[in-house]
Order: structure tokens, then sequence, then C-alpha cells
């Protein structure tokens, strides 16, 4: 992992919500594509939600959510390939590494779409990076009006989501139009300093 971030690279958008950073050029394209072709070869598992699946694949790491029971229980560990990945992202949110409990790899094929949610209750700040393809992520006040605002999740880019973008507003995908795999990053809210109400 050879990028380097600084404060003046990590800059919030504006007119999207307050606490949502996003730097555009995380990974370089030869780490993108060591991570991809790792990818290719996981043997990822249909996402299931209260019964439904969805048609995007997932592997999870270091804690794994049950929409069933709501409850985040112990897994595999953390991968060695994405070890790196996880440093820079914890870096990129100014915490530890050892913070970043819950990392999770998704596959969208084309046409998966993710609709409107809050990442579970249990976990803190969300970090996402993009990998093969681009998306458009969308925001909109969590149970108030408001017009909904969107931000292009380009190929290589990481976010943040903590604070006002993590809880007072609710986030979408619309369906990709090519193969786009990411990766996820969570804390669990109980370590953080300031929890903002649900």
């Amino acid at each position: 992992m050879g990028s380097s971030l600084n404060s003046g690279t990590l800059f919030p958008i504006d007119n999207l919500p307050e606490g949502l950073l996003y730097h555009p050029d995380f990974l370089n394209e030869g780490e993108e594509a060591d991570l991809v072709r790792v990818f290719r070869e996981l043997p990822f598992q249909a996402f299931d939600f209260h019964g439904y699946t969805a048609r995007r694949r997932v592997l999870e790491f270091g804690l794994e959510y049950d929409f069933t029971t709501r409850k985040a229980t112990p897994t595999q560990n953390l991968p060695a390939f994405l070890s790196p990945v996880r440093e820079r992202a914890a870096q990129f949110a100014g915490i530890s590494a050892a913070a970043l409990v819950e990392g999770m790899v998704t596959e969208y094929s084309p046409g998966a779409p993710i609709g409107w949610h809050r990442d579970a209750p249990q976990f803190g700040t969300i970090i996402g990076i993009s990998l093969a393809g681009t998306a458009r992520m969308r925001f909109k006040p969590y149970k108030a009006e408001g017009k909904p605002v969107a931000l292009t999740l380009e190929r290589r880019s990481i976010y943040l989501m903590r604070g006002p973008a993590r809880w007072k507003f609710q986030h979408s995908i619309p369906a990709v139009k090519e193969l786009r795999y990411s990766i996820t990053f969570r804390t669990l809210r109980s370590k953080e300093k300031n929890t903002e109400a649900a």
C-alpha cells in the first residue's frame, strides 16, 4: 500500500451530510488489481436479509451480523491481504487499526443494488473502499423530510461515515452497471467517544 494521506486530502463534499469524508485515490491501480485478483477466488456467500436473498454476495471477517438475532458475533479472523488496507483506513479515520473490528468484502454483480438503510446500530464509524467499478451512493434524512443527495464512489476511492452522516441519514446504492467490489470496515459503537443518538 503505497499511497499517502494527509489532512488536506480528507474533505467533506458540499451538499452532503456532515460527518461524511471522501478521498478519490486511496488505492493505486496496482493495489486495486492485486486485491481484485484475490477477491475473484474468495468463497463469497449469498447475502440473506430477513429471508430475502440479495443480488450481492459477501464475506465477513472479525464479526458477522445476524439480521435475525440482531447480534454481531465473532467469525473468521481478518485475512492478511486486508491488513495493510485496514491500517491505512484507520489512518484515514484517525483511529487505531484495532478499533476496526469488522471487515467485509462485497461482490456486486451488474444490476445489484442496496436499498435504503442505516447500518446495524451495534456498529459506529463506517469506512468503505470501492474497487473494479463505480457506484452512486445516495443519502436522505432518516425519519425526516429532505431530498436525496448523491456521491459518486469512484474506483479506488474511500469514504467514511460518522456523526450525522452515520446516524441522522440513511443511504442506498442504485443497481450497479458493472462488476464492483467493496471493502467495508466498521468500529463498535460502544467503543466510540461520541455515539450520537440513533
